[in-house]
């Protein structure tokens, strides 16, 4: 991981001219579509959890909602992945989580999108359900089964154990590797 991020620092490092380039050179039209990002993340054939996720983080990015990624909201979205801070990381992952838009986040929410990432990253060190299990029991102090922004924002931020877990399966760094460079090959 440490690689990635030094790779991914470098990247933003260069200057804005040279990276409008690359994205240039990625959506010719300046902006991305849903379809174009799956494409550029040669994304094909997966599972449908897979995909939702892929979804549900193309509409986070799309922070004006008009289905297109355009280059502030990519640089927005690489720039708070990498240097954001804290609660906007965690508002950011809740948005992501809570895929019916209810403002609450449940166990089902979170295994769809939990086992969706593995899939999409092939880290398995340990199963959605179980992940899911410790988020809930350190977090859901009142056991009812579904979270509020601010009970997970709280809930993060009081267990590092949770926090190492959620930045380590949120890492978009090779996702967003794969979108300014291009897929290898």
């Amino acid at each position: 991981m440490g690689n990635h991020g030094s790779n991914l620092e470098d990247i933003l490092a260069e200057d804005m001219h040279h990276w409008y380039n690359k994205f240039m050179r990625e959506s010719p039209s300046g902006l991305i579509t849903l379809f174009e990002l799956k494409a550029i993340l040669d994304l094909k054939g997966m599972n449908e959890n897979a995909s939702s996720y892929v979804d549900q983080v193309f509409f986070t990015f799309d922070m004006d909602g008009d289905g297109y990624i355009d280059f502030v909201e990519y640089i927005a979205a690489v720039s708070l992945m990498l240097k954001g801070e804290i609660n906007q990381k965690l508002k950011w992952y809740f948005k992501l989580f809570d895929q019916d838009g209810n403002g609450k986040i449940d166990k089902d929410e979170l295994e769809t999108i939990f086992s969706a990432i593995q899939d999409i990253t092939r880290n398995r060190d340990i199963g959605p359900e179980e992940i899911v299990s410790i988020i809930f029991e350190k977090i859901d102090v009142k056991g009812e089964g579904e979270l509020t922004l601010e009970e997970f924002i709280e809930g993060a931020r009081d267990h590092e154990d949770i926090m190492d877990m959620l930045k380590n399966l949120m890492d978009l760094t090779p996702v967003l590797l794969i979108i300014v460079e291009g897929r290898a090959g």
